[in-house]
């Protein structure tokens, strides 16, 4: 497939990255034998569901037709049940569940916090006077569990912990608090940790993208095997389906830095960035194995303006294979021994309207009486309790806390009265409380099989969750009013369309092998330990290791 790139106006400058099409492969070596790839490059595709992967898996013929000639599982789990970016992506490198690595969510609220902001951002550090939840001073400081860079660092000082994204707690949950090097998108431009200088590989991909920014974009090419998908859909006040991602140069200053991070142009910058720091810090040819992550955030972007059946995703899916190709070439011109891994932090649920034409009449928006404000009233209304200060109710996602000026007694009649209510509404699955989820065990074995409780213990981490969580019952999408080309489809569920996942994982010279059995996304840091002959202690990790080569040799037992 050729390059659905940028037009000759938009022309990379001397110093954008030239990656030419993907060479043939070398002789295979049999990776049990093998010694530890010099480097580990974890890819994230956000909201990239095993759906998307199924219907799109025909047309890859770039860097995903790479991965599916090495050990592919297309039925892994994100099995918590707070399917969002932050807690799918702190699973994927530590190998811990929510519950145990201590991100719940996105977002949370600690209701006693001293600022005025209550709600705290899953990687900012509230400690920092001048962060907020939506101005966060990036930190990984809520993780409670070392990464697997982090692990590699401690075993050997030399290597290096690298990451790139256009989200900054994708950088953080796959990096952690140790990081040698951290990018991700911010306004027009990608940035760093507060206290860090940008390396002139980031200026010179800054330079780059100004240069795009600056000139527009024409409307990329659509894929002949999208045209089934090539209709609008009438959604709010506007319509989705046939986007072609064009910005016109006459675009106004501040819509610029989003129209091209809600495009499949952000993965491709992603990708740039990430090609240019692996020159720039050696990457996989120093004394010791490094990690590269690299989280593709457009899927995610595409996803939620458009939704996930329309051209503009289909466009992506090829944009989304050729960039991966693109990257792949890079790292095998340099002669670099690596390994990829690819998952995503999630899946996701396209929007109602289109679903309701596509044989899904029950896909239909939240009801607004679900919404924390709607309940606080029912509940005052039921219980007489109310609070002078502050809110009687705060909610994010699922998750509903309490406010903690109500006495003991007062606290049990507002958590039962939202039991009753929610439980009593037509679009609401199930309804649990703090207390019901500390008493529950955490949840082994197929995770496909889990029942919704042990999906929400998955999730729970006392002290942080909410007094009682609320999961909306299937294919009820949780946004009242939709706005077109920013947010109109979400995820976040605790069905299986939001939490399970494709993994793939490639090594020159694995023996390919599908394994259509279920496999959680915790069972990457063991997998990837085991290959880099990885030391840790027992209990590290809640998932297991996965011998990927398909033949005789085992990589879980390679010395």
């Amino acid at each position: 497939m050729r390059r659905l790139l940028v037009a000759s106006a938009l022309a990379l400058s001397a110093a954008a990255v030239a990656v030419p099409a993907m060479a043939k492969e070398a002789a295979p070596v049999a990776p049990a034998d093998a010694p530890p790839p010099r480097l580990v490059v974890a890819v994230s595709v956000d909201q990239f569901s095993a759906d998307l992967f199924a219907q799109y898996r025909q047309f890859y013929t770039g860097g995903m037709a790479r991965l599916l000639q090495g050990a592919v599982f297309p039925s892994a789990f994100q099995s918590h049940a707070a399917t969002e970016t932050c807690p799918g992506h702190s699973t994927l490198l530590t190998g811990a569940h929510p519950s145990r690595n201590g991100i719940i969510a996105n977002n949370w609220f600690n209701l006693s916090l001293p600022r005025a902001d209550k709600r705290v951002y899953c990687a900012e550090d509230e400690s920092d006077p001048a962060s907020t939840s939506r101005d966060p001073v990036v930190s990984a400081v809520h993780l409670k569990v070392p990464t697997l860079g982090e692990l590699m660092k401690a075993a050997n000082p030399a290597s290096r912990n690298v990451a790139v994204s256009a989200k900054d707690r994708a950088v953080m949950m796959m990096g952690g608090n140790k990081i040698d090097a951290g990018y991700w998108w911010k306004g027009a431009s990608f940035t760093t940790l507060k206290g860090r200088t940008l390396s002139p590989a980031v200026l010179q991909q800054n330079a780059v993208v100004a240069a795009q920014l600056k000139a527009g974009f024409p409307a990329l090419p659509l894929p002949k095997w999208c045209g089934a998908a090539d209709r609008s859909i009438a959604v709010g006040k506007g319509a989705v389906g046939q986007g072609r991602f064009a910005m016109p140069k006459d675009t106004p200053e501040k819509a610029r830095g989003d129209m091209f991070r809600i495009s499949p142009r952000m993965d491709s910058a992603t990708v740039n960035l990430a090609m240019r720091l692996v020159d720039e810090m050696k990457l996989g040819q120093g004394a010791a194995s490094d990690v590269l992550s690299v989280s593709l955030s457009a899927t995610d972007y595409i996803g939620h303006a458009t939704g996930t059946e329309g051209a503009e995703m289909c466009i992506q899916m090829a944009e989304l294979d050729t960039n991966l190709g693109r990257l792949f070439k890079f790292l095998d011109d340099r002669k670099i021994d690596y390994a990829v891994v690819l998952s995503a932090d999630h899946g996701g649920l396209d929007l109602p309207e289109r679903l309701e034409q596509q044989a899904l009449p029950r896909a239909v928006r939240v009801d607004d009486s679900l919404s924390p404000g709607s309940l606080a009233k029912a509940v005052t209304a039921r219980t007489g309790i109310s609070v002078d200060k502050g809110p009687l109710l705060a909610a994010d996602g699922g998750d509903v806390w309490v406010s903690p000026a109500l006495a003991p007694d007062q606290r049990a009649k507002v958590i039962d009265a939202v039991v009753q209510i929610a439980r009593a509404h037509p679009q609401v699955m199930a309804v649990f409380t703090a207390a019901d989820l500390a008493a529950t065990p955490s949840p082994t074995g197929n995770p496909q099989d889990w029942t919704l409780k042990e999906r929400a213990r998955a999730s729970f981490h006392p002290g942080r969750s909410g007094d009682l969580v609320i999961l909306l019952d299937r294919a009820i999408t949780p946004i009242p009013e939709p706005i077109p080309g920013m947010y109109v489809a979400t995820h976040g569920s605790a069905f299986d369309y939001d939490r399970r996942v494709p993994l793939l994982f490639w090594r020159k010279g694995l023996t390919r092998f599908e394994q259509p059995a279920p496999v959680e996304t915790v069972d990457i840091a063991p997998t990837l330990a085991a290959l880099l002959r990885l030391k840790v202690p027992d209990g590290q990790f809640d998932g297991r290791c996965l011998d990927i080569d398909g033949g005789a040799g085992n990589t879980c037992a390679a010395k």
